[in-house]
């Protein structure tokens, strides 16, 4: 039976969801068969959970390229693949075409060919969000190598830790990067990595901000330089590595509550068939249309839905260099103007920050060729969403509020733009393949609607984690140990009476106040509706009455003059929307709060300084403005 690879009605939806879950195996590999492979598969999937062992395709042979650049170049060659806006307006921009990206891929292969890399090691990249950086991500996936992004915001130490932990051997950077209107010097900082690093035999170094950089002989060499000698060599053709379905295709780190981070494992095959399919449906990506994520390759989001995504699907990607508020808060709108961008797909975080600046940046922008509105990387609050739907949608874009991680390397639960409803603040319902259940505290299972517990999934789908590099026993203990037989996501999670789901954050930030359970995201969605609110966090702290007492963290647009009236009136705000129980006890005026680049808030830093433990508060390195965190401690009530 043959299962249509995009669905265009909820029926379809219905139909293929059963079909899914009914015969997983046949499903996916209905759904593979649309990829280019070099030998078909022997065995769709082998699995269990206890090790955990997870294999897709298993026998089947390929290279992730071919599929994202080779098999378009017969009928889309001179469509353009990646369109790239600098940081500065001002600066040209660059539109790369399939063909030109292919040959640039093949290229820099080359180069890491020259410098020693192949197939099976690890390569740490650190670089500025330019076409040279996806271009280096193919490079190394078209020869097997391994790569490591680290974003460009990571400290020295905090590259050192990843370097030695994945025991890279070259190194792709630039001398610097614009972000805003700050020059970040990315050489300097690798050079203070480096120190810490024996490992690394090669560093290649793109030029972009032209600041002065100190190059070590016999170690550092330029990107330009290395072409040249490619071109020289008349630019032999770069075949693409034969690769097994479960060799390696990148390691991609993530905070974990020791401080330490975890080294998260993705393969080829696998990966890429549900990037590809939960791209294609999620967006409902049509052939010409332009597609903007906002985020940054650095993460899971640009790794999946700027590169790997929407290449593997014949998509023209956008890729920004810069922020969303530079030169001013117009910044996305003007380059969906500029560009005709159909899909944007952005966090919450940066959608608050521009309802706080007003609609003056909005008006005369022409967003009419937007067709479907993406967020991501934490759950949306209905104020935003409505704003978001209203003023950039202007009433007529579906927004997909897509749920997933870094650990699952795709949407798992969303809405399909169009095909199957949504529905403000909440995910809604899982893709095919993807069999999430709630469980209590025990591990049992919550049956029928209107529950809320914590989130599980029982069953892998392709681009689940394999490991966490070169520690499995960490994969297993934090991911499959807690509930055994289940991939437990550490969010909770409430199921409407439609069977819709809302994320109500990680499990530890569901607040149980005097026996009543409360979801974080609950109490900040009220905060936040206060209309001199920006955001606003919310964590638990021990209370001698309550077991729990709320405390907030908010940054306030208004006057500030009086703000034991600005605490009464947010508190009766919350207690307007959500009732006395959820008022806060605690709230806390601050001018930022701990993000990641991502957008995600850093809770377990708010908890832990709401707790009045200020000393020991773990990893703070991947943090957008480690300053801020000062700042919080300095003004703790």
């Amino acid at each position: 039976m043959s299962y249509p690879y995009q669905i265009k009605s909820s029926e379809e939806y219905r139909s293929a969801y059963e079909a899914s879950v009914s015969d997983p195996e046949g499903f996916w590999a209905g759904i593979a068969a649309h990829f280019s492979w070099r030998r078909k598969w022997d065995k769709v999937l082998e699995w269990n959970f206890s090790d955990p062992d997870v294999k897709w395709f298993t026998g089947g042979q390929l290279n992730i390229t071919e599929n994202c650049l080779d098999r378009h170049l017969a009928e889309r060659g001179d469509q353009p693949a990646i369109i790239w806006e600098p940081n500065d307006p001002g600066e040209d921009y660059r539109i790369l075409t399939y063909k030109e990206l292919h040959f640039k891929v093949c290229q820099f292969a080359q180069v890491l060919k020259n410098n020693g890399a192949k197939k099976g090691d690890r390569v740490c990249i650190y670089m500025p969000m330019v076409p040279e950086l996806a271009i280096a991500v193919l490079a190394c996936a078209r020869i097997g190598v391994i790569h490591s992004v680290v974003f460009g915001g990571f400290s020295a130490q905090s590259i050192a830790d990843r370097i030695q932990d994945a025991g890279c051997t070259l190194v792709i950077t630039a001398d610097g990067a614009f972000r805003g209107n700050k020059d970040i010097p990315l050489k300097s900082v690798i050079d203070d990595a480096l120190v810490q690093c024996p490992t690394i035999r090669r560093v290649i170094v793109l030029t972009r901000t032209r600041v002065p950089v100190s190059m070590i002989k016999g170690r550092d060499t330029w990107w330009e330089d290395e072409i040249r000698k490619v071109e020289t060599q008349g630019n032999p053709a770069c075949p693409a590595e034969v690769m097994d379905a479960e060799d390696m295709l990148f390691i991609l780190y993530t905070s974990g509550s020791t401080g330490k981070p975890k080294g998260v494992v993705h393969t080829c095959a696998g990966y890429m068939v549900f990037a590809n399919y939960s791209f294609v449906n999620v967006f409902q990506y049509q052939p010409g249309d332009v597609y903007f994520c906002t985020a940054d390759i650095g993460w899971i989001t640009g790794h999946s839905y700027i590169v790997y995504g929407p290449l593997s699907a014949g998509a023209t990607t956008l890729l920004f260099e810069g922020i969303p508020t530079f030169p001013d808060a117009g910044r996305f709108w003007d380059i969906v103007d500029k560009f005709k961008v159909n899909i944007l797909y952005t966090a919450p975080t940066a959608i608050r920050s521009l309802m706080g600046f007003g609609l003056d940046f909005v008006k005369n922008k022409d967003l009419s060729s937007l067709k479907v509105l993406g967020t991501v990387g934490e759950p949306i609050n209905e104020e935003a969403w409505h704003w978001y739907h209203e003023q950039i949608g202007k009433g007529r874009c579906p927004i997909v509020d897509t749920w997933w991680q870094t650990e699952t390397g795709g949407i798992l639960i969303s809405n399909l733009a169009g095909v199957t409803p949504g529905k403000p603040a909440h995910a809604t319902l899982p893709l095919p393949g993807v069999q999430p259940l709630l469980v209590d505290e025990k591990g049992e299972e919550l049956h029928g609607n209107n529950v809320s517990g914590n989130l599980c999934i029982k069953f892998p789908w392709p681009s689940i984690i394999r490991t966490t590099y070169g520690d499995h026993d960490r994969c297993r203990t934090t991911y499959f140990a807690t509930y055994p037989g289940l991939y437990f996501t550490g969010d909770g999670a409430l199921r409407d009476e439609q069977g819709n789901y809302r994320i109500t954050g990680r499990v530890d930030d569901v607040l149980n106040v005097s026996g009543h359970r409360i979801g974080t995201a609950e109490v900040e969605n009220a905060i936040n509706m206060h209309t001199g609110v920006v955001e606003s966090a919310v964590v638990g702290y021990p209370h001698d009455i309550k077991g729990q007492g709320i405390y907030a963290y908010v940054i306030f647009n208004g006057n500030k003059t009086d703000e034991a009236s600005i605490r009464k009136d947010i508190t009766q705000t919350v207690a307007r929307i959500i009732g006395p129980i959820a008022k806060p006890d605690k709230i806390q005026l601050v001018s930022g709060l701990p993000k990641t680049r991502s957008g995600k808030i850093m809770r377990r830093i708010l908890r832990k300084i709401a707790e009045g433990e200020l000393q020991n508060l773990g990893d703070t390195s991947t943090l957008l403005d480690p300053a801020v965190v000062e700042e919080i401690k300095g003004g703790k009530l």
